[in-house]
Protein backbone atom coordinates (compact mmCIF):
# COMPACT_ATOMS: atom_id res chain seq x y z
CA UNK A 1 0.00 0.00 0.00
CA UNK A 2 0.91 3.65 -0.17
CA UNK A 3 2.71 4.62 3.02
CA UNK A 4 0.46 5.35 6.02
CA UNK A 5 -1.21 8.72 5.75
CA UNK A 6 0.77 10.10 8.66
CA UNK A 7 3.99 9.13 6.89
CA UNK A 8 2.95 9.91 3.33
CA UNK A 9 1.66 13.36 4.02
CA UNK A 10 3.74 14.50 6.95
CA UNK A 11 2.15 16.84 9.41
CA UNK A 12 -1.59 16.83 8.73
CA UNK A 13 -3.88 18.32 11.33
CA UNK A 14 -6.40 15.73 12.49
CA UNK A 15 -9.96 16.49 11.55
CA UNK A 16 -9.06 19.31 9.16
CA UNK A 17 -11.99 20.03 6.88
CA UNK A 18 -11.58 22.26 3.85
CA UNK A 19 -13.74 25.39 3.79
CA UNK A 20 -14.53 27.57 0.85
CA UNK A 21 -16.26 30.90 1.41
CA UNK A 22 -18.26 31.87 -1.67
CA UNK A 23 -18.62 35.58 -2.29
CA UNK A 24 -21.99 36.37 -3.81
CA UNK A 25 -22.28 38.96 -6.52
CA UNK A 26 -25.02 41.57 -6.75
CA UNK A 27 -26.06 42.61 -10.24
CA UNK A 28 -29.18 44.19 -11.64
CA UNK A 29 -29.43 42.19 -14.82
CA UNK A 30 -27.83 39.11 -16.35
CA UNK A 31 -25.95 41.13 -18.92
CA UNK A 32 -24.27 43.07 -16.13
CA UNK A 33 -22.72 39.87 -14.77
CA UNK A 34 -20.02 39.86 -17.44
CA UNK A 35 -19.03 43.43 -16.55
CA UNK A 36 -18.79 42.80 -12.81
CA UNK A 37 -17.12 39.39 -12.55
CA UNK A 38 -13.37 39.15 -12.84
CA UNK A 39 -12.32 36.46 -15.38
CA UNK A 40 -10.34 34.55 -12.77
CA UNK A 41 -13.55 33.67 -10.95
CA UNK A 42 -14.46 31.41 -13.84
CA UNK A 43 -11.02 29.89 -14.32
CA UNK A 44 -8.79 30.59 -11.30
CA UNK A 45 -5.17 29.50 -11.59
CA UNK A 46 -3.61 27.08 -9.16
CA UNK A 47 -2.79 28.39 -5.71
CA UNK A 48 0.05 27.19 -3.49
CA UNK A 49 -0.77 23.75 -2.10
CA UNK A 50 -2.16 23.56 1.40
CA UNK A 51 -2.45 20.54 3.66
CA UNK A 52 -4.82 17.81 2.58
CA UNK A 53 -7.91 16.94 4.60
CA UNK A 54 -7.38 14.07 7.05
CA UNK A 55 -10.05 11.61 8.22
CA UNK A 56 -10.37 8.18 9.80
CA UNK A 57 -13.67 6.66 8.71
CA UNK A 58 -15.07 8.19 5.51
CA UNK A 59 -14.48 10.98 3.02
CA UNK A 60 -15.99 12.71 -0.01
CA UNK A 61 -14.26 15.16 -2.34
CA UNK A 62 -16.36 16.97 -4.93
CA UNK A 63 -16.34 20.12 -7.07
CA UNK A 64 -18.81 22.13 -4.99
CA UNK A 65 -19.10 22.37 -1.19
CA UNK A 66 -22.86 21.79 -1.26
CA UNK A 67 -22.42 18.57 -3.22
CA UNK A 68 -19.69 17.37 -0.87
CA UNK A 69 -21.90 18.20 2.10
CA UNK A 70 -24.76 16.19 0.60
CA UNK A 71 -22.49 13.17 0.29
CA UNK A 72 -21.27 13.68 3.84
CA UNK A 73 -24.86 13.84 5.10
CA UNK A 74 -25.60 10.45 3.54
CA UNK A 75 -22.38 8.88 4.88
CA UNK A 76 -23.16 10.15 8.38
CA UNK A 77 -26.51 8.35 8.14
CA UNK A 78 -24.68 5.09 7.52
CA UNK A 79 -25.05 5.16 3.75
CA UNK A 80 -22.63 3.47 1.40
CA UNK A 81 -20.25 5.17 -1.01
CA UNK A 82 -22.81 4.46 -3.75
CA UNK A 83 -25.61 6.09 -1.72
CA UNK A 84 -23.41 9.15 -1.29
CA UNK A 85 -22.58 9.09 -5.01
CA UNK A 86 -26.26 9.46 -5.88
CA UNK A 87 -26.68 12.40 -3.51
CA UNK A 88 -23.52 14.13 -4.74
CA UNK A 89 -24.51 13.81 -8.40
CA UNK A 90 -28.02 15.12 -7.83
CA UNK A 91 -26.69 18.22 -6.05
CA UNK A 92 -23.97 18.79 -8.65
CA UNK A 93 -26.70 18.86 -11.31
CA UNK A 94 -28.28 21.72 -9.38
CA UNK A 95 -25.32 23.83 -8.22
CA UNK A 96 -22.99 23.39 -11.23
CA UNK A 97 -25.48 22.49 -13.99
CA UNK A 98 -23.04 23.59 -16.68
CA UNK A 99 -20.88 20.53 -15.99
CA UNK A 100 -23.09 17.49 -15.34
CA UNK A 101 -26.58 16.38 -14.47
CA UNK A 102 -29.58 14.23 -15.30
CA UNK A 103 -29.29 15.16 -18.97
CA UNK A 104 -25.76 13.79 -19.32
CA UNK A 105 -23.70 10.67 -18.78
CA UNK A 106 -20.99 9.27 -16.53
CA UNK A 107 -18.39 6.56 -15.97
CA UNK A 108 -18.21 4.89 -12.55
CA UNK A 109 -15.40 2.89 -10.96
CA UNK A 110 -16.47 1.09 -7.80
CA UNK A 111 -14.38 -0.98 -5.41
CA UNK A 112 -16.48 -3.37 -3.34
CA UNK A 113 -14.40 -3.91 -0.20
CA UNK A 114 -16.41 -6.91 0.97
CA UNK A 115 -16.24 -8.76 -2.33
CA UNK A 116 -12.75 -7.39 -3.09
CA UNK A 117 -13.90 -6.64 -6.62
CA UNK A 118 -13.46 -3.65 -8.94
CA UNK A 119 -16.44 -2.93 -11.20
CA UNK A 120 -16.98 -0.29 -13.86
CA UNK A 121 -20.35 0.95 -15.10
CA UNK A 122 -20.73 2.76 -18.42
CA UNK A 123 -23.47 5.39 -18.32
CA UNK A 124 -22.25 7.10 -21.48
CA UNK A 125 -24.83 8.69 -23.78
CA UNK A 126 -25.80 6.93 -27.01
CA UNK A 127 -26.55 8.14 -30.52
CA UNK A 128 -30.26 8.05 -31.46
CA UNK A 129 -31.46 5.22 -33.67
CA UNK A 130 -32.09 7.69 -36.52
CA UNK A 131 -28.55 9.12 -36.43
CA UNK A 132 -26.53 8.76 -39.62
CA UNK A 133 -22.82 9.27 -40.44
CA UNK A 134 -23.88 12.57 -42.06
CA UNK A 135 -25.32 13.94 -38.80
CA UNK A 136 -22.69 16.67 -38.50
CA UNK A 137 -22.26 17.47 -42.18
CA UNK A 138 -23.74 20.60 -43.71
CA UNK A 139 -25.68 20.87 -46.95
CA UNK A 140 -22.35 21.19 -48.77
CA UNK A 141 -21.18 17.84 -47.40
CA UNK A 142 -18.51 19.45 -45.24
CA UNK A 143 -18.31 19.16 -41.42
CA UNK A 144 -20.24 21.80 -39.50
CA UNK A 145 -18.43 24.35 -37.37
CA UNK A 146 -18.29 22.99 -33.82
CA UNK A 147 -20.68 25.41 -32.12
CA UNK A 148 -23.07 25.31 -35.07
CA UNK A 149 -23.43 21.63 -34.25
CA UNK A 150 -23.50 22.00 -30.45
CA UNK A 151 -26.35 24.41 -29.77
CA UNK A 152 -29.70 22.71 -30.25
CA UNK A 153 -31.12 19.22 -30.49
CA UNK A 154 -28.76 17.78 -33.10
CA UNK A 155 -25.95 17.26 -30.58
CA UNK A 156 -27.99 15.58 -27.82
CA UNK A 157 -27.23 11.97 -27.01
CA UNK A 158 -29.56 9.71 -25.03
CA UNK A 159 -28.71 10.54 -21.39
CA UNK A 160 -27.29 7.80 -19.18
CA UNK A 161 -26.86 9.38 -15.74
CA UNK A 162 -30.31 8.66 -14.23
CA UNK A 163 -30.14 4.99 -15.22
CA UNK A 164 -26.56 4.75 -13.94
CA UNK A 165 -27.55 6.13 -10.53
CA UNK A 166 -30.36 3.63 -10.22
CA UNK A 167 -28.36 0.68 -11.53
CA UNK A 168 -25.49 1.33 -9.11
CA UNK A 169 -27.88 1.80 -6.18
CA UNK A 170 -29.65 -1.47 -6.91
CA UNK A 171 -26.29 -3.27 -6.93
CA UNK A 172 -24.55 -1.64 -3.96
CA UNK A 173 -26.82 0.84 -2.18
CA UNK A 174 -27.84 0.57 1.50
CA UNK A 175 -30.23 3.44 2.23
CA UNK A 176 -33.62 3.79 0.57
CA UNK A 177 -33.64 5.36 -2.90
CA UNK A 178 -35.96 8.29 -1.98
CA UNK A 179 -33.77 9.30 0.97
CA UNK A 180 -30.86 10.00 -1.37
CA UNK A 181 -32.84 12.72 -3.16
CA UNK A 182 -33.65 14.78 -0.10
CA UNK A 183 -30.53 17.03 0.02
CA UNK A 184 -30.94 18.04 -3.65
CA UNK A 185 -34.71 18.52 -3.36
CA UNK A 186 -34.25 20.69 -0.29
CA UNK A 187 -31.68 22.91 -2.04
CA UNK A 188 -33.76 23.14 -5.22
CA UNK A 189 -36.87 24.25 -3.34
CA UNK A 190 -35.26 26.49 -0.70
CA UNK A 191 -32.60 27.92 -2.97
CA UNK A 192 -28.82 27.65 -2.97
CA UNK A 193 -26.07 30.29 -2.98
CA UNK A 194 -24.88 30.98 -6.52
CA UNK A 195 -21.15 30.42 -6.73
CA UNK A 196 -18.91 32.96 -8.48
CA UNK A 197 -17.89 30.29 -10.96
CA UNK A 198 -21.46 29.57 -12.05
CA UNK A 199 -22.28 33.27 -12.30
CA UNK A 200 -19.17 33.96 -14.34
CA UNK A 201 -19.78 31.10 -16.76
CA UNK A 202 -23.41 32.15 -17.24
CA UNK A 203 -22.16 35.62 -18.15
CA UNK A 204 -19.79 34.17 -20.72
CA UNK A 205 -22.58 32.08 -22.30
CA UNK A 206 -25.42 34.63 -22.06
CA UNK A 207 -25.96 34.82 -25.83
CA UNK A 208 -26.15 31.05 -26.37
CA UNK A 209 -28.32 30.48 -23.30
CA UNK A 210 -30.77 33.08 -24.57
CA UNK A 211 -31.59 30.94 -27.61
CA UNK A 212 -34.02 28.68 -25.70
CA UNK A 213 -36.74 30.20 -23.52
CA UNK A 214 -36.38 27.76 -20.60
CA UNK A 215 -32.60 28.25 -20.38
CA UNK A 216 -32.96 32.02 -20.78
CA UNK A 217 -35.55 32.29 -18.03
CA UNK A 218 -33.54 30.28 -15.50
CA UNK A 219 -29.95 31.28 -16.22
CA UNK A 220 -30.47 34.90 -17.22
CA UNK A 221 -33.67 36.12 -15.58
CA UNK A 222 -33.93 34.00 -12.42
CA UNK A 223 -30.20 34.00 -11.71
CA UNK A 224 -29.99 37.77 -12.18
CA UNK A 225 -32.90 38.27 -9.78
CA UNK A 226 -31.27 35.97 -7.24
CA UNK A 227 -27.98 37.83 -7.39
CA UNK A 228 -29.64 41.20 -6.99
CA UNK A 229 -31.70 39.83 -4.07
CA UNK A 230 -30.64 37.40 -1.36
CA UNK A 231 -28.18 35.54 -3.59
CA UNK A 232 -30.11 32.24 -3.44
CA UNK A 233 -31.30 30.63 -6.66
CA UNK A 234 -34.26 28.24 -6.65
CA UNK A 235 -34.93 25.56 -9.25
CA UNK A 236 -38.41 24.32 -8.47
CA UNK A 237 -38.69 22.51 -11.80
CA UNK A 238 -35.61 20.46 -10.95
CA UNK A 239 -37.02 19.73 -7.50
CA UNK A 240 -40.23 18.45 -9.09
CA UNK A 241 -38.26 16.22 -11.47
CA UNK A 242 -36.27 14.79 -8.57
CA UNK A 243 -39.48 14.02 -6.67
CA UNK A 244 -40.74 12.06 -9.65
CA UNK A 245 -37.52 10.05 -9.86
CA UNK A 246 -37.45 9.50 -6.11
CA UNK A 247 -40.96 8.07 -6.21
CA UNK A 248 -40.92 6.12 -9.47
CA UNK A 249 -37.25 5.44 -10.18
CA UNK A 250 -35.34 6.14 -13.36
CA UNK A 251 -38.28 4.95 -15.49
CA UNK A 252 -39.89 8.32 -14.71
CA UNK A 253 -37.07 9.91 -16.73
CA UNK A 254 -37.00 7.52 -19.67
CA UNK A 255 -40.78 7.16 -20.11
CA UNK A 256 -43.81 9.39 -19.65
CA UNK A 257 -44.03 13.20 -19.41
CA UNK A 258 -40.33 13.87 -18.69
CA UNK A 259 -39.25 11.81 -21.70
CA UNK A 260 -41.88 13.50 -23.86
CA UNK A 261 -40.61 16.93 -22.85
CA UNK A 262 -37.04 15.91 -23.64
CA UNK A 263 -37.99 14.78 -27.13
CA UNK A 264 -40.06 17.91 -27.72
CA UNK A 265 -37.16 20.18 -26.76
CA UNK A 266 -34.76 18.29 -29.02
CA UNK A 267 -36.97 18.05 -32.09
CA UNK A 268 -38.60 21.47 -31.90
CA UNK A 269 -35.48 23.62 -31.65
CA UNK A 270 -35.99 25.22 -35.03
CA UNK A 271 -32.41 26.33 -35.67
CA UNK A 272 -30.83 22.91 -35.13
CA UNK A 273 -33.33 20.12 -34.36
CA UNK A 274 -32.32 16.62 -33.38
CA UNK A 275 -33.50 13.15 -34.36
CA UNK A 276 -33.98 11.44 -30.98
CA UNK A 277 -37.22 9.50 -30.43
CA UNK A 278 -39.05 8.22 -27.38
CA UNK A 279 -37.91 4.69 -28.18
CA UNK A 280 -34.29 5.80 -27.85
CA UNK A 281 -34.90 6.85 -24.26
CA UNK A 282 -36.91 3.73 -23.45
CA UNK A 283 -34.16 1.47 -24.83
CA UNK A 284 -31.22 3.01 -22.98
CA UNK A 285 -29.09 0.57 -20.96
CA UNK A 286 -26.17 0.98 -18.57
CA UNK A 287 -23.33 -1.40 -19.44
CA UNK A 288 -21.00 -3.17 -17.05
CA UNK A 289 -17.51 -3.12 -18.58
CA UNK A 290 -14.22 -4.75 -17.71
CA UNK A 291 -11.79 -2.42 -15.93
CA UNK A 292 -8.56 -1.51 -17.71
CA UNK A 293 -5.50 -1.97 -15.48
CA UNK A 294 -1.81 -1.38 -16.07
CA UNK A 295 1.21 -2.07 -13.88
CA UNK A 296 3.21 1.03 -12.89
CA UNK A 297 6.10 0.72 -10.44
CA UNK A 298 4.67 -1.30 -7.53
CA UNK A 299 1.09 -0.27 -8.32
CA UNK A 300 -1.82 -1.34 -10.48
CA UNK A 301 -3.50 1.70 -12.04
CA UNK A 302 -7.08 0.90 -13.06
CA UNK A 303 -9.51 2.91 -15.12
CA UNK A 304 -12.37 2.85 -17.58
CA UNK A 305 -12.11 1.05 -20.91
CA UNK A 306 -13.80 1.96 -24.21
CA UNK A 307 -15.90 3.86 -25.06
CA UNK A 308 -13.68 5.91 -22.76
CA UNK A 309 -10.13 6.34 -23.97
CA UNK A 310 -9.11 7.53 -20.50
CA UNK A 311 -8.04 4.27 -18.88
CA UNK A 312 -6.12 3.01 -21.91
CA UNK A 313 -4.37 6.31 -22.67
CA UNK A 314 -3.42 7.08 -19.06
CA UNK A 315 -2.18 3.49 -18.81
CA UNK A 316 -0.12 3.86 -21.97
CA UNK A 317 1.48 7.11 -20.79
CA UNK A 318 2.53 5.45 -17.54
CA UNK A 319 3.66 2.29 -19.32
CA UNK A 320 5.87 4.27 -21.69
CA UNK A 321 7.40 6.17 -18.77
CA UNK A 322 8.04 3.09 -16.62
CA UNK A 323 11.62 2.52 -17.88
CA UNK A 324 12.65 6.07 -16.96
CA UNK A 325 13.69 7.44 -13.57
CA UNK A 326 11.25 10.30 -13.07
CA UNK A 327 12.04 10.35 -9.36
CA UNK A 328 15.63 11.39 -10.03
CA UNK A 329 14.59 14.02 -12.57
CA UNK A 330 11.93 15.64 -10.38
CA UNK A 331 8.93 17.87 -11.17
CA UNK A 332 10.96 20.97 -12.13
CA UNK A 333 13.04 19.18 -14.75
CA UNK A 334 12.57 19.99 -18.43
CA UNK A 335 13.88 16.49 -19.16
CA UNK A 336 11.08 14.95 -17.09
CA UNK A 337 8.42 16.94 -18.90
CA UNK A 338 9.94 16.04 -22.28
CA UNK A 339 9.46 12.39 -21.39
CA UNK A 340 5.92 12.95 -20.07
CA UNK A 341 4.95 15.12 -23.04
CA UNK A 342 6.26 12.77 -25.72
CA UNK A 343 4.81 9.70 -23.97
CA UNK A 344 1.47 11.51 -24.04
CA UNK A 345 1.86 12.31 -27.75
CA UNK A 346 2.52 8.66 -28.57
CA UNK A 347 -0.44 7.53 -26.48
CA UNK A 348 -2.71 10.13 -28.10
CA UNK A 349 -1.61 8.97 -31.56
CA UNK A 350 -2.77 5.44 -30.69
CA UNK A 351 -5.93 6.84 -29.12
CA UNK A 352 -6.89 8.74 -32.27
CA UNK A 353 -6.36 5.74 -34.52
CA UNK A 354 -7.69 2.84 -32.50
CA UNK A 355 -10.13 3.69 -29.71
CA UNK A 356 -13.92 3.92 -29.95
CA UNK A 357 -17.04 2.13 -28.68
CA UNK A 358 -16.03 -1.54 -28.78
CA UNK A 359 -19.65 -2.62 -29.13
CA UNK A 360 -19.34 -1.26 -32.68
CA UNK A 361 -15.63 -1.15 -33.50
CA UNK A 362 -12.97 -3.72 -32.57
CA UNK A 363 -10.15 -2.11 -30.59
CA UNK A 364 -6.78 -3.65 -29.66
CA UNK A 365 -7.00 -2.77 -25.97
CA UNK A 366 -4.86 -5.75 -24.92
CA UNK A 367 -2.36 -4.98 -27.65
CA UNK A 368 -2.10 -1.31 -26.72
CA UNK A 369 -1.43 -2.19 -23.07
CA UNK A 370 0.80 -5.19 -23.75
CA UNK A 371 4.00 -4.60 -21.72
CA UNK A 372 6.12 -5.73 -24.67
CA UNK A 373 4.41 -3.23 -27.00
CA UNK A 374 4.80 -0.38 -24.54
CA UNK A 375 8.43 -1.28 -23.84
CA UNK A 376 9.19 -1.12 -27.55
CA UNK A 377 7.34 2.20 -27.95
CA UNK A 378 9.20 3.57 -24.91
CA UNK A 379 12.47 3.25 -26.83
CA UNK A 380 11.30 6.19 -28.95
CA UNK A 381 11.76 8.36 -25.85
CA UNK A 382 15.46 7.52 -25.44
CA UNK A 383 18.03 10.28 -25.65
CA UNK A 384 17.45 13.96 -24.97
CA UNK A 385 15.73 15.18 -28.14
CA UNK A 386 11.99 15.67 -28.56
CA UNK A 387 10.06 13.47 -30.95
CA UNK A 388 9.76 15.20 -34.30
CA UNK A 389 6.57 13.26 -35.03
CA UNK A 390 4.35 10.96 -32.97
CA UNK A 391 2.71 8.34 -35.16
CA UNK A 392 0.36 5.54 -34.15
CA UNK A 393 2.07 2.26 -33.40
CA UNK A 394 1.18 -1.23 -34.55
CA UNK A 395 -0.20 -3.13 -31.55
CA UNK A 396 -1.02 -6.81 -31.76
CA UNK A 397 -4.40 -7.53 -33.37
CA UNK A 398 -6.45 -10.69 -33.62
CA UNK A 399 -8.46 -9.42 -36.59
CA UNK A 400 -8.23 -7.04 -39.55
CA UNK A 401 -7.99 -3.28 -39.16
CA UNK A 402 -8.36 -0.50 -41.70
CA UNK A 403 -9.30 2.70 -39.84
CA UNK A 404 -8.01 6.25 -40.18
CA UNK A 405 -7.33 8.80 -37.45
CA UNK A 406 -10.16 10.51 -35.62
CA UNK A 407 -10.83 14.25 -35.83
CA UNK A 408 -13.27 14.66 -32.94
CA UNK A 409 -13.14 17.75 -30.74
CA UNK A 410 -13.70 17.27 -27.01
CA UNK A 411 -14.24 20.40 -24.96
CA UNK A 412 -13.81 20.68 -21.17
CA UNK A 413 -16.90 20.80 -19.00
CA UNK A 414 -17.27 17.90 -16.67
CA UNK A 415 -17.00 17.08 -12.97
CA UNK A 416 -15.22 14.42 -10.97
CA UNK A 417 -15.72 13.23 -7.42
CA UNK A 418 -14.35 10.51 -5.17
CA UNK A 419 -15.86 8.84 -2.09
CA UNK A 420 -14.68 6.30 0.48
CA UNK A 421 -17.16 4.99 3.04
CA UNK A 422 -16.55 3.54 6.50
CA UNK A 423 -16.55 -0.03 5.09
CA UNK A 424 -13.73 0.79 2.68
CA UNK A 425 -15.87 0.88 -0.48
CA UNK A 426 -14.51 3.35 -3.04
CA UNK A 427 -16.18 5.44 -5.76
CA UNK A 428 -14.34 7.30 -8.50
CA UNK A 429 -16.81 8.86 -10.92
CA UNK A 430 -16.47 11.31 -13.79
CA UNK A 431 -19.71 12.88 -14.99
CA UNK A 432 -20.49 15.28 -17.82
CA UNK A 433 -22.81 17.03 -20.26
CA UNK A 434 -19.75 17.71 -22.50
CA UNK A 435 -19.38 21.39 -23.42
CA UNK A 436 -20.22 24.04 -20.83
CA UNK A 437 -24.06 24.09 -20.54
CA UNK A 438 -24.24 21.22 -23.04
CA UNK A 439 -26.67 21.78 -25.89
CA UNK A 440 -28.05 24.86 -24.05
CA UNK A 441 -31.45 23.15 -24.02
CA UNK A 442 -33.13 23.01 -20.63
CA UNK A 443 -35.94 20.61 -19.74
CA UNK A 444 -37.73 20.40 -16.38
CA UNK A 445 -34.87 22.10 -14.57
CA UNK A 446 -31.87 20.30 -16.08
CA UNK A 447 -29.70 20.78 -19.17
CA UNK A 448 -29.38 18.31 -22.02
CA UNK A 449 -25.92 17.22 -23.17
CA UNK A 450 -24.17 17.85 -26.48
CA UNK A 451 -22.30 14.56 -26.21
CA UNK A 452 -22.76 13.55 -29.85
CA UNK A 453 -20.19 16.15 -30.87
CA UNK A 454 -17.60 13.83 -29.28
CA UNK A 455 -17.98 11.72 -32.42
CA UNK A 456 -15.82 12.49 -35.43
CA UNK A 457 -17.76 14.82 -37.72
CA UNK A 458 -16.21 13.02 -40.69
CA UNK A 459 -17.11 9.35 -41.05
CA UNK A 460 -14.54 8.44 -43.72
CA UNK A 461 -11.37 9.73 -45.27
CA UNK A 462 -9.98 8.50 -48.58
CA UNK A 463 -12.53 5.70 -48.49
CA UNK A 464 -11.42 4.41 -45.07
CA UNK A 465 -13.75 4.66 -42.04
CA UNK A 466 -13.08 6.55 -38.82
CA UNK A 467 -13.47 4.29 -35.78
CA UNK A 468 -15.23 7.02 -33.76
CA UNK A 469 -17.81 7.87 -36.43
CA UNK A 470 -21.51 8.36 -35.71
CA UNK A 471 -23.64 5.20 -35.79
CA UNK A 472 -27.12 4.51 -34.34
CA UNK A 473 -26.91 3.39 -30.72
CA UNK A 474 -23.16 3.97 -30.53
CA UNK A 475 -21.45 5.73 -27.61
CA UNK A 476 -19.02 8.52 -28.51
CA UNK A 477 -15.44 8.14 -27.43
CA UNK A 478 -14.58 9.97 -24.23
CA UNK A 479 -11.42 11.02 -22.40
CA UNK A 480 -12.95 10.71 -18.94
CA UNK A 481 -10.48 8.88 -16.72
CA UNK A 482 -11.86 7.93 -13.29
CA UNK A 483 -9.02 6.01 -11.69
CA UNK A 484 -8.39 3.77 -8.69
CA UNK A 485 -4.82 2.75 -7.84
CA UNK A 486 -4.05 -0.53 -6.05
CA UNK A 487 -1.06 -1.95 -4.23
CA UNK A 488 -0.96 -5.57 -3.16
CA UNK A 489 -4.61 -5.93 -4.12
CA UNK A 490 -5.90 -3.06 -1.97
CA UNK A 491 -6.99 0.41 -3.11
CA UNK A 492 -4.59 3.20 -2.13
CA UNK A 493 -5.79 6.12 -4.26
CA UNK A 494 -8.94 7.30 -6.04
CA UNK A 495 -8.59 10.22 -8.48
CA UNK A 496 -9.94 11.84 -11.64
CA UNK A 497 -10.61 15.18 -13.30
CA UNK A 498 -12.71 17.11 -15.80
CA UNK A 499 -11.02 18.91 -18.67
CA UNK A 500 -11.99 17.55 -22.12
CA UNK A 501 -9.24 15.56 -23.79
CA UNK A 502 -6.73 17.15 -21.38
CA UNK A 503 -8.31 15.02 -18.62
CA UNK A 504 -5.84 12.31 -19.58
CA UNK A 505 -2.85 14.59 -19.05
CA UNK A 506 -4.20 16.02 -15.80
CA UNK A 507 -4.74 12.57 -14.30
CA UNK A 508 -1.41 11.18 -15.55
CA UNK A 509 0.49 14.18 -14.11
CA UNK A 510 -1.21 13.88 -10.73
CA UNK A 511 -0.48 10.15 -10.61
CA UNK A 512 3.18 10.82 -11.37
CA UNK A 513 3.17 13.52 -8.70
CA UNK A 514 1.91 11.09 -6.07
CA UNK A 515 3.48 7.79 -7.15
CA UNK A 516 6.86 9.10 -8.34
CA UNK A 517 7.45 12.46 -6.73
CA UNK A 518 5.98 11.71 -3.29
CA UNK A 519 3.44 14.53 -3.30
CA UNK A 520 0.40 14.43 -1.06
CA UNK A 521 -2.99 14.54 -2.71
CA UNK A 522 -3.41 18.27 -2.22
CA UNK A 523 -0.01 19.04 -3.75
CA UNK A 524 -0.78 16.73 -6.67
CA UNK A 525 -4.17 18.29 -7.42
CA UNK A 526 -2.53 21.74 -7.41
CA UNK A 527 0.52 20.69 -9.47
CA UNK A 528 0.94 23.24 -12.30
CA UNK A 529 -0.04 21.72 -15.62
CA UNK A 530 2.16 21.02 -18.63
CA UNK A 531 0.15 19.04 -21.18
CA UNK A 532 1.16 17.84 -24.63
CA UNK A 533 -1.35 15.93 -26.73
CA UNK A 534 -0.53 16.66 -30.36
CA UNK A 535 2.89 18.35 -30.36
CA UNK A 536 2.31 21.72 -28.72
CA UNK A 537 3.08 22.03 -25.02
CA UNK A 538 0.29 23.80 -23.13
CA UNK A 539 1.68 25.43 -19.99
CA UNK A 540 -0.62 26.67 -17.26
CA UNK A 541 -0.59 30.46 -17.17
CA UNK A 542 0.28 32.16 -13.91
CA UNK A 543 2.05 29.12 -12.44
CA UNK A 544 5.57 27.79 -12.18
CA UNK A 545 4.87 25.70 -15.29
CA UNK A 546 5.80 28.83 -17.24
CA UNK A 547 9.38 28.34 -16.02
CA UNK A 548 9.60 25.34 -18.36
CA UNK A 549 8.94 27.41 -21.48
CA UNK A 550 12.51 28.39 -22.35
CA UNK A 551 13.83 24.85 -21.92
CA UNK A 552 11.01 23.27 -23.91
CA UNK A 553 11.37 25.77 -26.73
CA UNK A 554 15.10 25.06 -26.81
CA UNK A 555 14.17 21.43 -27.52
CA UNK A 556 12.05 22.59 -30.45
CA UNK A 557 8.55 22.40 -28.98
CA UNK A 558 5.87 24.92 -29.80
CA UNK A 559 4.68 26.28 -26.44
CA UNK A 560 1.47 28.05 -25.47
CA UNK A 561 0.63 29.46 -22.04
CA UNK A 562 -3.06 29.31 -21.21
CA UNK A 563 -5.59 28.68 -18.47
CA UNK A 564 -5.80 24.94 -17.83
CA UNK A 565 -8.85 24.55 -15.65
CA UNK A 566 -8.75 21.02 -14.32
CA UNK A 567 -10.91 19.87 -11.43
CA UNK A 568 -8.91 17.07 -9.85
CA UNK A 569 -10.26 15.41 -6.72
CA UNK A 570 -8.41 12.66 -4.94
CA UNK A 571 -8.48 10.51 -1.82
CA UNK A 572 -5.43 8.58 -0.63
CA UNK A 573 -6.18 5.49 1.46
CA UNK A 574 -3.53 4.58 4.02
CA UNK A 575 -3.16 2.37 7.04
CA UNK A 576 -3.84 5.34 9.31
CA UNK A 577 -6.89 6.66 7.45
CA UNK A 578 -7.86 8.85 4.55
CA UNK A 579 -6.37 11.99 3.01
CA UNK A 580 -8.30 14.15 0.55
CA UNK A 581 -7.35 16.83 -1.94
CA UNK A 582 -9.45 19.26 -4.00
CA UNK A 583 -8.24 21.17 -7.04
CA UNK A 584 -7.78 24.86 -6.11
CA UNK A 585 -8.73 25.86 -9.65
CA UNK A 586 -12.38 25.19 -8.85
CA UNK A 587 -14.62 25.48 -5.80
CA UNK A 588 -14.36 21.92 -4.57
CA UNK A 589 -13.66 20.60 -1.09
CA UNK A 590 -12.85 17.36 0.67
CA UNK A 591 -14.89 16.51 3.77
CA UNK A 592 -14.15 13.63 6.10
CA UNK A 593 -14.68 12.28 9.56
Amino acid sequence: MIAPVSTLHGLVRAGLVACVCLALLSVAAAQDVSDRIQPELATPVAEPATAPVDAKDWMVAAANPLAAEAGAEILKQGGSAIDAMVAVQLVLGLVEPQSSGLGGGAFLLYWDAGAKKLSTLDGRETAPSAATPELFLGDDGEPLEFFDAVIGGRSVGVPGTPRLLEDAHKRWGKLSWPDLFQPAIRLAEDGFPVSPRLAGLVAEEADSLARQEAAKTYFLDDLSSALSGDGRLKNEAYGATLKLLAEKGADAFYEGPVAEDIIAAIRRFDANPGVMRLQDLENYEVKARDPVCVAYRVYQVCGMGPPSSGGVTVGQILGLLAPYDLVALGPESVAAWRLIGDASRLAFADRGRYLADTDFVPAPVKGLLDPAYMKERAKLLEGEARLKTAEPGEPQWDHAFNYVDDQAIEFPSTSHFVIVDRDGNVVSMTTTIENGFGSRLMVRGFLLNNELTDFSFKSHEDGRPVANRVEPGKRPRSSMAPTIVFRDGAPVLAIGSPGGSRIIGYVAEALIGILDWGMDVQEATALPHAVNRFGTFDLEAGTSAEDLQEGLEALGYAVETRDLNSGLHAIAIGEDGLSGGADPRREGVAIGE
